[in-house]
This record gives C-alpha cells, structure tokens and sequence, in this order.
C-alpha cells in the first residue's frame, strides 16, 4: 500500500521494523543456545530462512517435559550435571546453600533465558516503533480505530515486559553469587515505573514529530548514537583488549559483531527507558556489576529535561488538530506522570530491592546526605555575632575569678 502510493519513507520504516527484529531474534537463538560450533545443519537453515522461533517453539515442549520431570526429581534419582552455591539473603543474614543441578534444570534453564532475550529484543525494536507509529497515524488521521487502539495496548505491555526483563536479568548478572528473590511488590513497583517511563517518553516523542517532524529523526539519531558509541568510547579510554569470554568458536571480527548489535540493543533501550546495566567490554559478562547511582541520576535528569524541551516545543509550534485539547493541562500531566516514575524508582530502590541490604548507600542516605551538606554549608555561612563573643568571654573571666 505504501509503495501504490508512493510513501517511500513508511515503505522503508515498515520494512525495517520488521526485518531488523526478526534478524536480531535469530541471532539471539543462535548466539544463546551455541549453534555455531555444533553440527547442526537444519538448525541454521532454519534460522537463516528466519524460522528459528518455530524449531525453538519444539525445544519449548521439551522442556515442559523436562519441567515434569525436575518436579519428579524427589521420587526418581537424576545425575546431576554441576553443583551451585549461593548466598540467601534472609532477614539481613547471610546463608550459603548448595544444591545439585541436573540435565533438566539445566535445559530449561537455557530455554528461560533464550526467551527472556529475545522478548527484549522483540519489545525495543518491534514493539517501540511499532507503538510508535501507530500512535503517530492515529493522531494525523484524527481517528482511533479500535483495532488500533488494542494493537496500541498490547505494545505497551509488550514493551513494559520487556523493561522488566532487563531490570531483573541486571539483578541477577549484579548479584550472580546470591539467590535472589523478587517479591510481588517488586513487581508492582516496577510496572509502574517501567510502564509510566514508557508511556510518557513515547507520547513527548510522538507528539514533538506532529509538530516538528523531520527534528524528531534528528533527535531519535542523536540519542542512538550516543548511547551506541558510550561503551566504546569508555572501551576505548581504559584501552582494554576484547573480551574472549563471548564465544570460543569467533573471531576477532565474529566478537566485533556480535558486540556492536550487543551494543545496538543498549542503545536502543537507553532511548526510551533506563537499561538498569552499564556496558563493559573489558568484563567477562560484558557488563558492570557495580551500581552506577551517579549515572542513574545523570540519566534521569538529563531526560527529565530533554522531555520538558520536547513537550515545550511542541507546544509552541502544535497545530490546529490540538485547539479542543487543553495542551497546557496535558503538558503538565506529562511532566508529572514522568515524576511519579522516578518517584516509584526511587520507592522500589529503597524499599522493594531485594538486596538493598547489601547497598553501601541507598536513596534515604543520599537525601540525608545532601541536606547536612546544605545545613552545614548554612552554619558556616553565618557570621558569629559580637553579643554573644562579649557573653562568653565575660563568663570566662568570671570562672577564672
């Protein structure tokens, strides 16, 4: 329909959108599941004719199998493969446990995360400017399908998955030596962080490229790009050599390329949410484990910013589509539904964590911190008055008297 009608741009988005994540999730399979160094021909056909999900679908009933079978594991005796310790974190005590892991959990285990990766990819570059789009063609036609509207919703909470995943796979990469256990109320704050940050980064944007449209794609580039070229130029400052923990079976230029759409993910995560992970090619697991609060703050107000720029611009230059919308107001719900994401962030770092007690400094010292910085600055800029030096010294020569 775009190429009768000679919308050549949306043709290309439109193939983009859906090629670039399909080819992603394929190399995702491949990459996780370690099909290059085995001798599996059909597996790699598949994958290459991007069928990779439909043979991965076949190991899924495996290992509903092998999920029968863990749960069986008391009544049947099963060699196990390895053995895991771990640290539990109960009540701030630590306890170290260990238990033996056999060849089911283990298969089921690599099923889990093959799934977890490719929904984040799925959700940031096939749900992210698939929401996008529509929510731009629902605003230009001045009419919401309901069609629409219910492939709108099902992006966002594929998108708002997505973050979640990448919030607790940074937990569990951070704190690998401890079991980790996420309670509900985790989860509950962390949807509504993820989902409010979400939302109101994807309407700012939408509704900037109503009024400014070929501006947005210069500011959709430019946060591509930086957040792209950060990890190498922070790679590049430390003059480390390339990690050789990726994949035995690659090459120096195989490693490159698997770290440059490693490092296209990032950024286009970063885009429209926080990752929750700092790359670091240096490292083994290529990523941080150390908790980067200074660049969580960075991030937070930086885009705090950058939407209230967007939002104001539009607002100067908004069409006529918008005079039975009171802009104002919506401008202001924006600004607040973006607060209250932080403000559930910040609610889920200090209270729903589940190693907080391991953080050497957590919000509530900060914000401590930073108002005794600001009393203690107030006391020293005030001058001692001569009433109360002349009341001292004369109680002085009184008790030398």
């Amino acid at each position: 329909m775009y190429h009768k009608t000679d919308d050549e741009i949306w043709m290309s988005f439109t193939i983009t959108f859906m090629l670039v994540p399909a080819v992603l999730t394929q190399l995702a399979l491949t990459f996780i599941h370690r099909d290059v160094g085995r001798d599996r021909p059909l597996v790699l056909l598949l994958h290459l004719l991007l069928l990779g999900p439909v043979i991965r679908f076949v190991g899924l009933c495996m290992c509903f199998e092998a999920l029968i079978v863990y749960f069986k594991a008391g009544k049947k005796e099963e060699t196990y493969v390895t053995l895991s310790r771990k640290i539990s974190l109960k009540k701030g005590r630590k306890i170290p446990m260990e238990w033996e892991i056999g060849q089911s959990e283990r298969t089921l285990a690599a099923h889990r995360n093959a799934f977890k990766r490719t929904a984040v990819i799925q959700a940031f570059l096939g749900s992210v400017p698939q929401l996008t789009l529509q929510m731009y063609a629902a605003i230009q036609e001045k009419y919401n399908q309901p069609a629409r509207v219910v492939l709108m919703i099902i992006n966002l909470v594929s998108i708002t998955y997505g973050a979640l995943v990448c919030s607790v796979l940074a937990i569990h990469i951070r704190y690998d030596d401890y079991k980790v256990r996420i309670r509900p109320a985790a989860y509950l704050c962390m949807t509504a962080w993820r989902g409010l940050e979400i939302a109101t980064r994807v309407t700012v944007l939408v509704l900037f490229s109503t009024a400014l449209t070929h501006w947005v794609i210069l500011v959709g580039m430019a946060n591509l790009l930086f957040f792209f070229f950060l990890p190498w130029a922070e790679f590049w400052a430390k003059k480390g050599s390339l990690t050789q923990g990726v994949e035995r079976n690659f090459s120096n230029f195989g490693t490159v390329v698997v770290l440059t759409l490693f490092t296209l993910l990032y950024a286009c995560i970063n885009v429209f949410c926080w990752s929750a992970v700092q790359l670091d090619f240096t490292h083994r697991e290529l990523i941080q484990r150390k908790q980067g609060w200074g660049r969580l703050a960075l991030y937070y107000c930086g885009r705090f910013v950058e939407n209230l720029v967007l939002i104001t611009l539009w607002y100067f230059y908004k069409s006529d589509f918008y005079e039975k919308v009171c802009t104002p107001l919506l401008v202001v719900q924006l600004l607040i539904c973006y607060s209250l994401s932080v403000l559930f962030m910040l609610l889920f770092y200090q209270f729903c964590h589940p190693c907080r007690s391991l953080f050497k400094h957590n919000v509530h010292d900060c914000l401590r911190c930073i108002c005794c910085q600001k009393g203690t600055s107030t006391r020293q800029n005030q001058k001692p008055s001569y009433s109360h030096l002349s009341e001292s010294a004369d109680l002085i020569t009184l008790k030398v008297e």
